[in-house]
């Protein structure tokens, strides 16, 4: 038998949380030892299973299918494509980092870290379910857990910000289960794969149809088609986010613990671009062609706006946070240029869907970094105004030299990853939406305004006499930062292993919408 890896990967945090609750909560050092091997076990799986994964094949591999429950259409389906692989890898990554970042929280370790490990193994199974059925279970772990982390080891504000992220990811949520229970009930299966090629055939929008004039309710295939796309959207929409819908991002990452931000940024906004990639669109692609424009000038939106209003802040994470929302726009502007009918080059739209779905992970390695480094400076100072800082390059060195490399990499600086992944969604978006992508570019410039200000503020002039004493980062510090910086420098030296692990499945994906 082969082994069930992506079960083992799933379920290797949630393991490492049934253990936690046999220990004292006064263990610390026990607790923290067991979460972090939990945390780790799935990259080391996934190492050893990756001789078996064929990144020219666009199917899905390392398959495991098990009925469940047979009257509700439920079945335990796992499966990655080079997509699923990328941001499973992704995930196993930044999940020990994550852990190891935990290691400064020593109110409540115990509670703490159960909830963290909880939300890892939502994150995991969002990544590899391909029935709908699990694959919201997963989703809403991924919901609960991140709402006490923020809630119970947030700052100042925390229980606003918590209740706002419960709010909005829960009411997306809501609409995508309703929407799914119609398909359900219309065609009798919550197989994403057998969903797929019924939207691609356009059975899907037939039997929507059919059980709508059952129904008694006389509406349009088409109607019924874009119903269905905007419900299932909105839960993506919000987890991206896309604006307008992206106001509960920059609270909860202002408010949550350092490593809740990190995983949030790093892996929770990509489940809504997954969510695009995998679900939404397959399921609906003619309606996914006819709104690819009309949602561009919202990813447009998201990437101008977002720019500028991390320009206008003085808090480092909320300057972040709205760095986020810019980013995940280049994200969902390639995303939404390969279905536009305005362009039918193929090559155009395989460079911006492969730097879409390159920057996912790209962005998860450098918001996962800058987020660390925001919460390295803010434990020595107990601040993160940028006002009151100046000339720590004099005296913490290895922190500015790495939060400057950290900074690059987001600006897309040649030789960083950051350059690779965006260059591709520029050249592919160019052709597609060219008036657009002429418009994105202002994104870039202030970006590049707002970090380089970040620098000067931050790292260079005279040292702020309240800034005298503060130390270097830690031994430990540097160890959690060390992957992510090296990665940076990897990927934007040597793309072609990223690029060729999801080229085939962005190829497949192109191929719904040019029919």
């Amino acid at each position: 038998m082969e082994l069930p890896a992506l079960s083992l990967i799933t379920f290797s945090p949630l393991a490492g949380a049934f253990l936690l609750i046999f220990l004292s909560g006064k263990d610390e050092k026990i607790i923290k030892g067991v979460s972090l091997a939990a945390s780790f076990l799935p990259l080391i799986i996934l190492t050893n299973v990756w001789s078996r994964f064929d990144p020219l094949s666009a199917s899905l591999q390392l398959i495991e299918r098990v009925p469940w429950i047979p009257v509700m259409g439920a079945e335990y389906f796992l499966g990655v494509d080079g997509l699923g692989m990328l941001l499973v890898l992704l995930t196993a990554i930044i999940s020990p980092i994550a852990v190891l970042a935990s290691f400064g929280i020593h109110e409540r370790p115990k509670a703490y870290m159960l909830l963290f490990l909880i939300l890892l193994t939502g994150i995991f199974g969002v990544f590899t379910a391909q029935n709908f059925f699990h694959f919201f279970l997963y989703w809403e772990i991924g919901l609960v857990p991140m709402f006490f982390l923020i809630k119970q080891w947030g700052a100042e504000n925390r229980d606003y910000a918590a209740f706002k992220f419960f709010v909005f990811t829960l009411f997306g949520s809501i609409a995508m289960l309703l929407a799914f229970q119609v398909i359900f009930l219309a065609t009798g299966t919550f197989d994403f794969v057998r969903l797929s090629e019924m939207g691609r055939s356009g059975e899907l929008s037939k039997l929507l149809a059919q059980f709508a004039s059952k129904a008694g309710i006389p509406w349009q295939a088409s109607t019924l088609s874009l119903i269905g796309f905007l419900a299932v959207s909105l839960a993506f929409t919000i987890k991206v986010p896309i604006w307008p819908f992206h106001t509960w991002l920059p609270d909860a990452h202002t408010q949550a613990p350092t490593p809740a931000s990190i995983v949030l940024a790093a892996l929770l906004l990509k489940m809504g671009t997954y969510g695009f990639l995998r679900i939404a669109m397959p399921l609906f692609p003619e309606t996914a062609k006819a709104l690819a424009e009309p949602l561009a000038y919202f990813a447009l939106a998201s990437i101008i706006f977002g720019a500028f209003a991390a320009m206008a802040q003085r808090d480092l994470k909320r300057m972040i946070a709205y760095s986020s929302i810019n980013h995940m726009g280049y994200c969902m502007l390639g995303i939404f240029a390969i279905a536009s009918m305005s362009s039918t080059d193929v090559e155009a739209k395989a460079a911006a869907l492969g730097g879409s779905i390159l920057q996912m992970f790209n962005h998860g390695i450098t918001a996962a970094a800058l987020f660390f480094m925001v919460g390295v400076i803010y434990d020595r100072k107990h601040t993160r105004n940028l006002e009151k800082f100046g000339g720590l390059r004099a005296i913490m060195p290895v922190y500015a030299g790495l939060m400057v490399i950290s900074t690059f990499a987001s600006v897309g600086l040649p030789g960083l990853n950051g350059f690779v992944s965006e260059f591709l969604i520029f050249r592919g978006t160019f052709v597609v939406f060219q008036p657009l992508t002429i418009l994105a570019t202002i994104g870039l410039v202030v970006t590049a305004l707002y970090y380089l200000r970040m620098i000067q503020q931050m790292f260079l002039g005279p040292l702020n006499p309240d800034c005298e004493g503060l130390p270097d980062m830690s031994k430990r510090e540097i160890f959690v930062a060390s992957p992510l910086i090296a990665l940076m420098f990897l990927i934007g030296i040597w793309p072609g292993p990223m690029l060729k692990l999801t080229n085939a499945v962005a190829l497949n994906l192109i191929g719904v919408f040019q029919l």
